[in-house]
Parts: C-alpha cells; sequence; structure tokens
C-alpha cells in the first residue's frame, strides 16, 4: 500500500498562477460544499480528502454554511486536518466564505463587519486554525456600504487570521468596485469565486475580462451544472442520484427535454475526444486562461481522478469548440 501522501503527488498536477499574486492553485480544486457534513460518513470524507491529496490537489474549499448542518464540513474537516494533515498544513490552501445566513438575529447573515469578523472567528475555531489562507465575502450585500465589507477583509488579513482576501459571486460591475476597493487598501484581492459552466456563460459577459485586467484571479464553481454536465442523467434518473434524493441543487424540473438534448450532443463530441462528457466540461471552463482553478465536488474517489486525469487533454481544437458551440446553440 502507497505511504500517504503519495510522494509523486506534485507531479501529477498542473499549477496556475492566481492573477499577478505569487500564489499558485491546483488547476483542480476539492468543494466541500456538499459531502462533508454530519450527515455523511466522516471516513468517506477522510477518503476523499487523503486522496485528493496524493493526486496533487492542494486546495481544500469551504464555507461557514457549509454541511449540512451549517458549520459540519468545517467541523468534519478540522478533525480530518488534526488527524491526517497536520503535518502538511504548509502545503494546504485552505479557504473559507461568510456571507449566507449562519445564526439567527442580524448578525448573522450578508456583509457587515461585525458578521465577518465573529463569522472568521467561528470557523477557526471550527477547523482549528489560527488562520485560513483565503477568506471570502460570499455574496453581495445590498445594503451594507461595500467599503464597510471590504474593509472587515483587509482587516482580518492585517490581523494575520487570513493570507488573502477573495470575493464570491459578484456580478462584474460591484467586483470591479470591491477590487479598486482592496487595491486602495493596500489588500489586493486575490481571486473571485463565481459559477461558471457551459450552461452559465454570465462570467464571460465582463467579469473575465474584469478580473484579467485587474491581475484578480478565479476559481469556478458548479463547472458540471450540478450533474447535469455529466453522464449521469443520459439514460434517466438514476435511483441514487442526487435528483432522485430530492436535493434542492438540482430538481428533476431541471432536466428539461431541451436541455438534455444538448448534454447528449455535448456527449458526442466528449466521445470523439476520447473523454467522459464531466472531463470535457471542466476542460472548457479551464480554456480561458482568466480561469485559474475548478471546483470539483465528489463523493467517490473515482469522481477525482477523473478530474485529474482530464489535464493530459485539455485543449480544444478550433472544430471541437464550435461543435460545442453549436450543441449549446
Amino acid at each position: 500500500m502507497t505511504s500517504f501522501p503519495h510522494p509523486d503527488r506534485y507531479q501529477q498536477m498542473e499549477y496556475r498562477r492566481s492573477g499577478r499574486s505569487g500564489l499558485k492553485l491546483p488547476a483542480i480544486s476539492l468543494g466541500l460544499w456538499h459531502n462533508f457534513g454530519d450527515s455523511t460518513r466522516v471516513d468517506n470524507s477522510r477518503a476523499l480528502l487523503r486522496h485528493a491529496f496524493d493526486r496533487g490537489i492542494t486546495h481544500f474549499d469551504l464555507a461557514n454554511n457549509y454541511g449540512p448542518p451549517p458549520g459540519s464540513a468545517e467541523e468534519n474537516f478540522g478533525r480530518i486536518l488534526r488527524e491526517d494533515f497536520r503535518p502538511y498544513r504548509d502545503e494546504l490552501i485552505i479557504s473559507t466564505k461568510a456571507g449566507y445566513t449562519m445564526w439567527d438575529g442580524p448578525y448573522g447573515d450578508w456583509g457587515s463587519r461585525k458578521y465577518l469578523v465573529s463569522s472568521l472567528d467561528q470557523s477557526l475555531k471550527r477547523m482549528g486554525l489560527e488562520y485560513v489562507d483565503i477568506f471570502y465575502h460570499h455574496r453581495p450585500d445590498p445594503e451594507t456600504p461595500l467599503e464597510e465589507t471590504m474593509r472587515a477583509l483587509d482587516h482580518v488579513v492585517r490581523q494575520g487570521k487570513a493570507l488573502y482576501a477573495a470575493i464570491s459571486n459578484y456580478p462584474a460591475d460591484r467586483a470591479a468596485e470591491a477590487i479598486a476597493i482592496l487595491r486602495d487598501l493596500g489588500t489586493p484581492c486575490l481571486i473571485h469565486q463565481p459559477r461558471y459552466s457551459m450552461f452559465e456563460r454570465t462570467p464571460e459577459h465582463g467579469l473575465l475580462h474584469t478580473l484579467k485586467d485587474n491581475g484578480v484571479g478565479c476559481i469556478a464553481f458548479s463547472p458540471l451544472a450540478g450533474g447535469v454536465l455529466t453522464d449521469r442523467y443520459l439514460q434517466g434518473i438514476p435511483e441514487d442520484s442526487r435528483v432522485a434524493s430530492g436535493s434542492k441543487f438540482l430538481q428533476e424540473n431541471q432536466l428539461t427535454d431541451e436541455k438534455m438534448e444538448k448534454v447528449r450532443k455535448l456527449n458526442v463530441v466528449a466521445q470523439q475526444r476520447d473523454q467522459k462528457l464531466a472531463q470535457m466540461a471542466l476542460a472548457w471552463v479551464l480554456r480561458d486562461e482568466s480561469v485559474t482553478s475548478v471546483l470539483i465536488g465528489a463523493s467517490k474517489t473515482a469522481q477525482i481522478d477523473d478530474a485529474v486525469e482530464m489535464l493530459a487533454q485539455r485543449q480544444f481544437s478550433e472544430a471541437e469548440l464550435a461543435a460545442i458551440e453549436a450543441a449549446l446553440a
């Protein structure tokens, strides 16, 4: 049995610089959104994290509300970190976020300095850490002044509780404002985390350009559109699937005939590339040099292997890109 961690782990992964920063992230990052809460066996979570690190995935992405229930993903990750990864802390990039509802009352949501600072303190306690590498504001707050939210990010970086500040789910115009404020404060924005996939092209309408112009990285979440951009639903809805389980993140009414026809056409292109559809979908997001990394979720180690092995064939010909656009039209 191979010792942990695998001695060749860094030869298996591609590392890409985040904007104009000094930090490189793995092209594939592991998100702990769904499969690391109290409803998942901790041994399975441990196996996924260990396998990801063995394959060169050094970035584990969390948020205060990940679970379910909220907070449990950080607690379980903290336990596994303590028991398995403590000697390797300096080889890991650990990120967390605050911006969605976390506790009752007026101070447990959105983007006030009170909420962000308190939430990060709670996250550090749950994970047993002195600092996180990246701290995100998880979504724009329509009421709190953007300057207050960005000053809170600047504050926790200057405190040493986070090494880098970041934003998530910001539209292009608000992202540009946030980036400018952080730059003026002396704590540059490291990275932005938007939803981006073949079925969610919004970042192409100004955001990616804004990030590139400002030297800010981009890490895409939901690159597989919640599992739609896989071969999982080509023959119907499997009994053990997310849809069959009643997940609020992917529901049967989202698998329309029109969308599934596009998925079938995309699958043909993937087969012609000798790839699985999920692999092609990840490679497609990474085709843009503005994208630093893609965030995958995983419930099985084989899904991690598929993602990493995609890197050996992530280039596209003009004909392939045209075929993908035709399938999506």
